[in-house]
């Protein structure tokens, strides 16, 4: 534990706080052994579930395809961190892409078309959650279940 003790509620809410707070992470993928890191904005955030838009043409997408395995880390102006370690997978369900299409006028100004052929949607999905505390240097376990 950190300095802050923390209950698994108490805990899922401060990591909750804290993405709601930073808005940007930075997005980790591995181009084959080299890491890529770049900030990204998120469409939705559902609980600890990101969804990120992203062009085919962008080298994050060959990137994912060839390892899907992937980190977001949200960093708030008080220094307080999460960490999502998950896996990135296109998002195919036609309900939530209409959502996200409809919920971001962006995506609609930018890519003018639900259609369009460039537009990919990932859904990140954690496979572990972390927060930190303003560096106090250690990790917290971010109950997921």
């Amino acid at each position: 534990m950190s300095k802050d003790s923390f209950t698994p509620e108490a805990l899922i809410q401060v990591a909750q706080e804290t993405i709601a707070a930073a808005k940007f992470p930075q997005l980790a993928t591995m181009d084959g052994d080299q890491p890529r890191v770049r900030p990204v904005s998120p469409v939705k955030v559902d609980g600890f579930t990101v969804f990120v838009a992203n062009l085919r043409s962008y080298g994050k997408t060959a990137q994912i395809s060839a390892n899907a395995k992937v980190e977001l880390c949200y960093l708030s102006s008080t220094h307080d961190q999460v960490r999502i370690t998950g896996v990135a997978k296109e998002e195919t369900d036609v309900q939530v892409l209409d959502e996200l299409w409809q919920s971001n006028p962006l995506l609609r100004k930018y890519l003018g078309s639900q259609d369009n052929p460039e537009l990919i949607i990932y859904r990140i999905d954690p496979k572990s959650v972390r927060f930190m505390r303003e560096w106090a240097l250690q990790y917290d376990d971010v109950p997921l279940d």
